[in-house]
C-alpha cells in the first residue's frame, strides 16, 4: 500500500516521501476505508515543521481530512460496506491520516456524506467549512444584517467564511494579498481590499461609515490580530482561528473596554473531545446547507498522490487560492 510518511521535523521536502507499507489491519471500532481524496491543508505543515501545539511523533501519516469508501467493518460497527464517507482522523494525536491508499479509522471519526456530494468537495469540507460555521454561527453569533470582516479571505477557511456570512444575510468584508485573490474574493460577493498596499483598518472604517465590523474572523494572527481592534464595532467579536503568520498577536486588556468587544477563541479540534455531539451536529449542518446549495467549496487545484510534495511547497508560499485537494 502506498502512502505518504513524515519521518522526522522538518520541512516536507526534507521529512516526508512515499513508502510502501503493509496492507492496514482493522481494529475493534474501527472501518477500513478507501481513500479517493485528501484536503490538504496548512495545519499538515505546522505538523512537519514541530510548528504545531501537538504531534504524532515520527513515522506517521499526514493528512487532517479525506473522503472516500468503506470496504470492511469491525463486527462492533454498524455501518454499510460500500458507504461514501468523509474521515476526520485523530491528527494530531493519532499515526495515521488520510495521505495513504487504505486507512483504517475510528468509526466515530467518519461522516457519512449526501449522494449528490462528490469525494473532491467531502475532502474540503470539515477543516474550512465546519471552522468557518462553528466560528460565526456558534462563536461569533453572526446576525442577519451585520457586518463580517474575514481575514484571509482567499484561503481555506477564509473563502469557506464568506460564503457562509453571505448566506447568513452578512454584509462581508474581506482582506487578501494581491489582485488576484482581492479580485477572487469579489467574486464570491465580498468587498476586498489589497492589505499588502493598503491599511485593512482605513477601509473597514470607510466601508461601514467608521462603525466597524460586527465579527471579525482571524486566522492570520499576529499584526492583523493586533491591528483588528481597530476595525471592530462597538460589543463587536474578535474570532482568533489560527496563526498562519507564524506569529501570535497580544492585545492589552484594557483596550477592550474602549468598545466592550470580546476575544474569543475557536479551536474546531478541540470540540471532536470535550462535545463531540457538537463536532458532529456541525458536520451535519455543512452537508445540509451544501445540499441546499447555499455554497460549494472553492478547490482550484486537484493534484494527483505523486504530486503532493509540489502542493505542500505552493501552500507554504501562500500561493494558492481556497482548498488543494488530492485524487486517488
Amino acid at each position: 500500500m502506498r502512502a505518504w510518511q513524515v519521518s522526522a521535523i522538518g520541512d516536507p521536502v526534507d521529512v516526508a516521501r512515499i513508502v510502501d507499507l503493509p496492507h492496514p489491519i482493522l481494529s475493534a471500532g474501527q472501518v477500513m476505508v478507501k481513500v479517493r481524496a485528501v484536503g490538504l491543508n496548512l495545519p499538515d505543515l505546522l505538523l512537519m515543521q514541530g510548528r504545531y501545539q501537538n504531534h504524532p511523533g515520527t513515522s506517521y501519516i499526514p493528512g487532517f481530512e479525506f473522503a472516500g469508501e468503506v470496504v470492511a467493518v469491525a463486527d462492533d460497527v454498524d455501518l454499510p460496506v460500500g458507504a461514501r464517507v468523509l474521515c476526520v482522523p485523530d491528527l494530531p494525536h493519532g499515526p495515521r491520516g488520510g495521505l495513504a491508499e487504505y486507512v483504517p479509522i475510528d468509526a466515530a471519526a467518519v461522516y457519512e456524506i449526501p449522494d449528490a456530494m462528490s469525494f473532491t468537495d467531502a475532502a474540503a469540507m470539515s477543516i474550512t467549512y465546519v471552522t468557518a460555521l462553528l466560528a460565526i454561527e456558534r462563536r461569533g453569533r453572526l446576525r442577519s444584517g451585520e457586518t463580517l470582516l474575514v481575514h484571509g479571505g482567499a484561503g481555506g477557511v477564509g473563502t469557506a467564511a464568506i460564503q457562509l456570512g453571505l448566506h447568513m444575510g452578512a454584509r462581508v468584508l474581506a482582506t487578501a494579498g494581491g489582485g488576484e485573490k482581492v479580485a477572487f474574493c469579489e467574486s464570491l460577493g465580498a468587498e476586498a481590499v489589497d492589505y499588502r498596499s493598503e491599511d485593512f483598518v482605513d477601509f473597514v472604517r470607510e466601508r461601514t461609515a467608521g462603525v466597524g465590523a460586527d465579527v471579525i474572523i482571524d486566522p492570520v494572527g499576529g499584526e492583523v490580530f493586533e491591528r483588528s481592534r481597530k476595525a471592530v464595532a462597538w460589543e463587536g467579536r474578535l474570532l482568533v482561528v489560527g496563526f498562519a503568520s507564524d506569529s501570535i498577536g497580544s492585545m492589552k486588556s484594557n483596550q477592550l473596554l474602549l468598545k466592550n468587544f470580546s476575544v474569543i477563541g475557536v479551536n474546531r479540534d478541540q470540540y471532536r473531545f470535550r462535545d463531540p455531539e457538537v463536532f458532529r451536529s456541525l458536520h451535519r449542518e455543512v452537508f445540509s446547507l451544501y445540499q441546499s446549495g447555499a455554497f460549494r467549496p472553492v478547490i482550484k487545484e486537484t493534484v494527483g498522490f505523486a504530486d503532493v510534495q509540489s502542493a505542500w511547497a505552493r501552500l507554504a508560499g501562500r500561493n494558492t487560492i481556497g482548498k488543494v485537494v488530492v485524487t486517488l
